[in-house]
């Protein structure tokens, strides 16, 4: 990233400055902007007078202040001890200063180790400063830069790369909920390869596309696949004043992602490698075959008919005396194995020159899925490996140019079984396979049940993919940086210029292996003997290419950087231009490549760190808008206050260590809507004869017409943000205790939407137009304890709480007849649901009536006991569409997320664990709601088995109405009955580490080695009975969530 190396901590710090001759000259109109900020270069110097009697015993004290490079340090405090005397050190570092005979004088700058040094008499003192590797440590990454954290008033979390691998999970964004404030995650599947979360900044405030903003060293990339031992920090930038630089790309927030760099001295070699395995967090409980057919039968029973199954069929599926014929099978037990295997291995090698530093790093990652093989030759099973590499050179041209290169990329290999429908309903199937719908494999042959004796259409959990092949999707990615750094000190001081150029590609290819097995149907013949009837064949496995795909895009920016320290006053600046096209974009015009412009600004100011300010702005591009709409102008400001450097402070500094104000509004844009593109252009006629019209008598043969069918809108502009963020910090406790706390509300507008208010029949869809209008507000808290007991032990607990709420203030709805059905006024993704009242029984009528001072409506059905009542909302007595209410429940996205992490470190030991909750998060039952499927020969749950209605007794404790397929459009409709409470506490991870100290160890040069064992999703305490509470209910289920018990062993050279 274009930024200053001494913007780290507002110091000049590297062997890299000094002038540039001729060969640097810029264009002159580039001078003279950059001689405006030439102003007189003067210490702000300030040496209190002392008393006559002492000045008689005084000398003057004169030196210079350096850093380890040689450089002077502007600013740095030279203070007598014991008094308040001192001055700061001038533009080249020096000072003078009369103090008392035989005083010492006290040097510190932030950064740098403070220093107490004698005076000597008429000798001038010469200082060098230490870096203080901890205070450096104690700085922030930001938008194209980093700043000091005590300067920052943006509202920004962050955490070390380090603290990712304490969680061994396959994907980083599975770890970062819970770990940092104003992020929340939903990891919806476990499937190898497949198992990021949806992440999301401070909950969503649009009902587009809310997905925040990634960068890996600045440049937009996907981070869910990185190798967690190449990272240095992940930072989330949250309010407009973090984000309003990155303009349309900002307004969901931005999750930076900064990879390790190496420092000058000895090749630092690091060997870590681990072995664990995965097993199935909350499982699904289903129904065994006497249970099915058990309620199968009292389904029928209930709706007049005579029972399926026989009393004979019943006690073999009880006894499971036949299980040929009459199989009982788990089929998620029968597919699938309890663990699978998964490994990590990283190598990497750091160090430096004095004009060269690098950080190498090779990593794998191998995770296998967890189905059984069975008697297949061919490994069909879940298969992913992982293949990352990284070399992050930089090179001192000269003391004033630095040339980085970044080289990234991986290599990765997902296998998954083939399917006979789409590959994401493989698991839908397998959720939908009866019980006794086959015997599985048998003598190495599928058996399937023979239907004619069961009388029953169904599948079982093999047939969706056994003998089918499968597929191997194979992707190529490379990342490629180049920046150049060159200081203009020359010019003034504290200047610098960046160019940057990225490029990234990504090629994938897929192999599709085809075949097919025979099934084998069991039939009795007239002496009672079985045989095998025959269906379908075996084939040898084919081999073709599926689909492949590609992608490339690349990535410039220009930046001047200014960073100055005059006195007590810190300056720094950036001007920054940008520009980025993406090839092969999808959507609409795939073939038209996608691009991006801006221009970004950013000012900063503090004095003494004690007052701050900072203004940014962003000027974006984009291509969705005509001329007059297309640019967008993105600003925002922040100030800070410490409070606790103010002098009416000092009585309540032993109380209140460190005090903190921020506070920070702006605006963010959005551009984006779905796939759409180029907004503005002329809407599009099409034609063809799969859509046309059948005319006069002639019904069974179309006639091809044109017809409009779309619009479009040359009117269309930038969905916009304003984002606010009001926040303190504090430290209490001698400063072990710290505390942060922000409150933030956001109002966006002119939001793009689709309308769909138009009747179908006219064949055609509205142009984008902006009408939208949301509101989304919450808080946040962190609080971080730590302390030393003593040189063996130390220990740290920290929490942080997440809230976030929206509602849609505006949304161009068509009229409803009925407040309760719109969705504005309601959270983004409300669902339209109808109340549960309870079940039917023969005391019903009276209750109800009782209750809401009506009868109970006409449901479309004769109410049977067991049957689910509504709640007549409009008391019109019959109930339909205006009686489904948005008042219901909460969305698939938490409202809360809350984490503790907690650890201590005794002597070689190490121990640290970390819980994450989530609440005020639901889920609708899809593919569970109706038991039996839609078809009544589909899976039955064990919970509903157990919950269902049988008689009156069950009416106040029943959680499923009767068994019924006549009532079950009454039944089973969307109703809040179905609306489960998925809230959850979850014990993230755990790790358990020691450190060898072997002797032999530093004639090896051994620095350390230490093994730990850890765990991904060890414990989840959910009242979610349906598996894991983060899993996905729709008509597409997905792969189970794992959790992850692990081995590791870590080895410094």
């Amino acid at each position: 990233m274009f930024n200053l190396n001494f913007l780290l901590m507002g110091k000049q710090k590297t062997s890299r400055q000094g002038k540039c001759g001729a060969k640097n000259q810029m264009l002159f109109a580039v001078i003279l902007f950059l001689l405006f900020l030439s102003v007189p270069l003067k210490g702000y110097s300030e040496e209190k007078a002392l008393p006559d009697a002492v000045q008689q015993n005084t000398v003057k004290v004169t030196g210079t202040v350096k850093d380890p490079n040689g450089e002077p340090i502007i600013g740095a405090n030279v203070m007598v001890v014991g008094s308040t005397t001192g001055v700061i050190t001038d533009i080249d570092g020096n000072f003078a200063l009369n103090v008392p005979a035989g005083s010492k004088l006290q040097i510190s700058f932030i950064g740098y180790k403070e220093q107490i040094v004698p005076i000597k008499k008429g000798i001038s003192l010469n200082i060098v400063l230490e870096e203080d590797a901890q205070m450096l440590g104690e700085v922030e990454v930001v938008a194209y830069g980093v700043q000091k954290k005590v300067s920052i008033t943006g509202a920004i979390s962050s955490m070390k790369g380090d603290d990712l691998l304490k969680t061994p999970a396959g994907s980083i964004s599975n770890i970062l909920s819970g770990q940092v404030t104003g992020i929340s995650s939903v990891q919806y599947s476990g499937e190898p390869g497949a198992d990021a979360a949806d992440i999301y900044v401070r909950g969503i405030a649009t009902w587009q596309d809310a997905k925040p903003l990634i960068q890996v060293d600045g440049v937009e990339r996907d981070m869910s696949q990185i190798d967690p031992n190449e990272i240095e920090s992940v930072t989330v930038l949250k309010d407009a004043s973090a984000t309003a630089v990155f303009g349309v790309r900002g307004a969901n927030g931005v999750i930076l992602i900064t990879t390790k760099r190496g420092a000058e001295g000895k090749a630092k070699i690091s060997f870590s490698t681990s072995a664990g395995v995965n097993v199935r967090t909350k499982e699904l409980e289903f129904a065994n075959s006497y249970q099915y057919a058990s309620y199968y039968n009292m389904m029928m029973v209930n709706d007049g008919a005579a029972p399926t199954f026989s009393e004979d069929q019943l006690m073999a599926f009880r006894d499971h005396t036949n299980p040929l014929l009459y199989p009982d099978i788990n089929w998620i037990d029968y597919c699938m194995n309890k663990a699978a295997f998964q490994s990590q291995h990283n190598v990497n090698i750091s160090g430096g020159t004095g004009n060269m530093r690098y950080f190498v790093s090779a990593g794998l990652f191998t995770q296998d899925g967890m189905f059984k093989q069975l008697n297949m030759s061919d490994d069909f099973n879940f298969n992913y490996k992982r293949y990352n590499y990284r070399a992050n050179l930089d090179f001192d041209i000269t003391k004033t140019t630095l040339l980085s290169v970044n080289i990234g990329g991986r290599i990765d290999s997902k296998r998954t079984p083939e399917s006979g429908e789409s590959q994401d309903q493989l698991f839908r199937h397998l959720y939908w396979a009866v019980p006794f719908a086959g015997a599985g494999i048998v003598n190495g042959n599928r058996v399937v049940s023979n239907q004619e004796y069961l009388n029953l259409n169904m599948v079982d959990g093999l047939n969706a993919y056994y003998g089918m092949g499968f597929r191997t999707l194979t992707t190529n990615n490379l990342n490629l940086d180049m920046m150049l750094d060159q200081k203009l000190d020359f010019i003034t001081k504290g200047l610098s210029i960046k160019l940057k150029g990225a490029y990234n590609s990504s090629y994938s290819t897929t192999k599709i292996a085809s075949s097919s097995k025979a099934s084998y149907t069991p039939i009795i013949d007239e002496k009672g003997a079985v045989s095998f009837r025959k269906s379908g064949s075996d084939s040898q496995t084919s081999y073709r290419e599926g689909d492949y795909g590609k992608a490339r895009d690349w990535y410039m920016e220009l930046a001047l950087n200014y960073n100055r320290k005059f006195g007590d006053h810190n300056v720094s600046a950036l001007l920054l231009y940008n520009q980025s096209k993406k090839y092969y974009p999808g959507g609409t015009y795939d073939y038209i490549p996608s691009g991006y412009v801006g221009i970004v600004g950013r000012v900063t100011y503090d004095w003494k760190t004690r007052y701050m300010a900072e203004f940014n702005a962003g000027y974006n591009g984009s291509e969705n808008f005509a001329p007059g709409n297309r640019y967008g102008f993105f600003p925002a400001g922040s100030i800070g206050w410490v409070v606790s450097e103010e002098p009416f402070f000092a009585p309540l500094k032993k109380a209140v260590n460190y005090f903190k104000v921020r506070a920070a509004v702006g605006m963010v844009g959005n551009d984006k809507m779905g796939s759409n593109r180029f907004l503005y252009i002329p809407g599009k006629y099409s034609y063809g004869s799969g859509d046309g019209y059948y005319f006069g008598q002639n019904v069974n043969n179309k006639k091809p017409g044109a017809w409009e069918s779309s619009q479009s809108n040359p009117n269309a502009k930038w969905e916009t943000a304003i984002k606010q963020n009001y926040g303190i910090d504090f430290s209490i406790l001698n400063e072990r205790l710290n505390v942060s706390a922000d409150y933030f509300i956001e109002k966006r507008r002119d939001i793009l939407v689709n309308p769909d208010y138009l009747p179908s029949i006219l064949g055609m869809t509205l142009p984008v137009v902006n009408v939208g209008k949301t509101e989304n507000k919450g808080f946040e808290l962190q609080m971080k304890w730590n302390e030393q007991l003593n040189d063996n032990f130390r220990y740290w607990a920290n929490f942080n709480l997440s809230f976030a709420r929206n509602k849609i203030i505006f949304k161009n709805e068509i009229n409803q007849n009925e407040p309760w059905m719109y969705e504005t006024g309601r959270r983004i993704g409300s669902r339209s649901l109808y109340k549960f009242w309870g079940f039917y029984d023969e005391t019903a009528d009276a209750r109800y009536q009782s209750e809401f001072g009506v009868p109970i409506a006409n449901h479309g059905i004769t109410l049977q006991p067991g049957d689910a009542v509504y709640v007549d909302l409009n008391k019109d007595g019959k109930l339909d569409g205006d009686d489904a209410t948005r008042d219901i429940g909460f969305t698939d996205i938490p409202e809360y997320t809350a984490g503790l992490n907690v650890g201590f470190s005794w002597k070689n030991f190490d121990f640290s664990m970390q819980w994450t909750g989530a609440w005020n998060v639901d889920r609708m039952l899809d593919e569970f709601r109706r038991p039996l499927g839609d078809t009544n020969s589909k899976a039955l749950l064990l919970y509903q088995y157990e919950n269902t209605w049988r008689s009156p007794e069950d009416s106040f404790t029943a959680k499923f109405p009767r068994a019924s397929n006549s009532s079950a459009s009454n039944n089973y409709r969307g109703t809040d009955l179905y609306l489960i409470n998925a809230s959850y506490l979850r014990l993230k991870n755990v790790e358990i580490g020691y450190n060898f100290d072997f002797p032999f160890m530093r004639k090896l040069k051994m620095s350390n080695c230490r093994i730990y064992v850890n765990g991904y999703n060890l414990l989840t305490f959910t009242g979610f009975d349906w598996g894991d509470p983060e899993s996905r209910q729709s008509s597409r289920p997905n792969y189970p969530l794992t959790r992850v018990f692990n081995i590791g062993l870590k080895l410094g050279f």
